[in-house]
């Protein structure tokens, strides 16, 4: 395993960690968790990542479940958890970037998941109806108490993530760390370009997430659609109809077609791809069958494999390299 540096933070994360968004606690059984925990921790991996809203909080009960039966030392992992969505309740303050929900989330955190302290903890969504200054302060007293150690952001703009550390500048408070973005081979514009400046100026590491697209770049959409994944899971028909259309799987098809070439899984390659970037501090990889886990954690081998001439060749079949800004 490859260890990186957390952006500009002296936190090392592996840079393959495991995410539990839609498997934990839903599509998968715990025994499964388990076993993926135990294979990922076995492999180097050091960073599990969970929110308050995956499986309304069961996600993390499990995974607490699991982190207190394999007792292994609190020191060698990472833990995450994200608040903004909830974990399913609706009334006022049960959701947002107010001090009483931030608080709140984090203690039912460190409950589900059965740790003393987070190691990250994440604003899952920019929240319009709280002043930036109250999250950060906030955030500030949580790192303060000892509940978590870093916190970030996930899927927020870089003006937002701007203003963040502004604030935190001009009061002395903690800023942000780190940004949790989709970014694959189909997704690339705010990791590539939006981020560019932030990663010099605030030393901004990014623990991205979704790098295989949400299953379309394993290829198993190619020629039916199988039952059992993600994409056919009710309640996601969006997720779908935004991951699924005739020009995207005629490009992976061409993927697919070049990691055949070189030797490789179109998994494998698309992970790699993502590890290439070194503005990328960790890959989240998800799974729901341990071998599918055990096949993309062999990612990093891939890497040497993506010569100059084979990044052009997968930019050529792609086709959407983000413009760089004009400054």
């Amino acid at each position: 395993m490859e260890y990186r540096y957390l952006g500009r933070s002296g936190l090392q994360v592996s840079a393959l960690s495991l995410g539990s968004w839609l498997t934990f606690g839903k599509q998968i059984e715990d025994g499964t968790a388990e076993r993926l925990m135990a294979i990922a921790y076995e492999q180097g991996v050091n960073f599990f990542d969970n929110a308050e809203i995956y499986a309304r909080g069961q996600s993390e009960v499990v995974m607490g479940n699991i982190l207190h039966k394999m007792n292994w030392d609190r020191s060698s992992y990472l833990v995450s958890s994200k608040v903004f969505f909830g974990d399913g309740g609706k009334l006022p303050n049960q959701t947002g970037l107010n001090r009483k929900h931030v608080i709140e989330a984090c203690h039912a955190a460190l409950r589900r998941l059965q740790v003393d302290y987070l190691d990250l903890f994440f604003c899952h969504r920019p929240d319009k109806n709280t002043p930036i200054e109250e999250t950060v302060r906030t955030m500030n007293h949580l790192i303060e108490q000892g509940k978590i150690l870093y916190w970030g952001t996930s899927e927020w703009s870089a003006q937002e993530i701007t203003e963040a550390h502004m604030v935190a500048r001009e009061h002395h408070l903690i800023g942000p760390v780190m940004e949790q973005p989709q970014y694959n081979l189909f997704h690339r514009e705010k990791v590539e370009n939006e981020y560019s400046q932030l990663y010099k100026t605030v030393g901004l590491g990014t623990t991205i997430w979704s790098p295989l697209g949400s299953g379309v770049l394993t290829g198993k959409y190619l020629d039916r659609f199988p039952e059992g994944t993600r994409l056919g899971m009710e309640g996601l028909e969006w997720l779908k109809e935004r991951s699924m259309d005739e020009a995207k799987l005629t490009k992976v098809r061409a993927l697919a077609h070049l990691a055949d070439e070189l030797g490789v899984s179109l998994p494998r390659l698309a992970i790699a791809w993502c590890l290439k970037n070194p503005d990328v501090s960790t890959v989240i990889l998800g799974a729901s069958r341990p071998e599918q886990l055990e096949e993309t954690l062999t990612s990093l081998e891939v890497v040497d494999k993506l010569s100059s001439e084979v990044m052009e060749n997968i930019e050529g079949i792609v086709k959407n390299k983000p413009v760089p800004p004009a400054f």
